[in-house]
């Protein structure tokens, strides 16, 4: 059956899983001085400052709590 074929194969280690060093295309792609120079800015993540996330995730709780307490009170 396929539950014994599948036994066999991992007893067999016939999957023997994935590569033992792992390779990103940016290690590949530029020289170790670039990575190292390579510093991330903690208030400007992804384009967005920190205290925008902030502000959106507020108004976001804000209006999940007004939806929650309107099914509350209607239905």
């Amino acid at each position: 059956s396929d539950y014994e074929q599948l036994g066999y194969n991992l007893r067999s280690n016939l999957f023997q899983g994935g590569p033992l060093k792992i390779r990103s295309l940016m290690r590949d792609s530029y020289t170790p001085d670039i990575i190292q120079k390579a510093t991330r800015d903690p208030n400007n993540w992804h384009g967005r400052r920190i205290y925008e996330l902030g502000k959106w995730y507020e108004k976001y709780f804000l209006d999940l709590n007004v939806q929650k307490a309107m099914k509350d009170k209607y239905g």
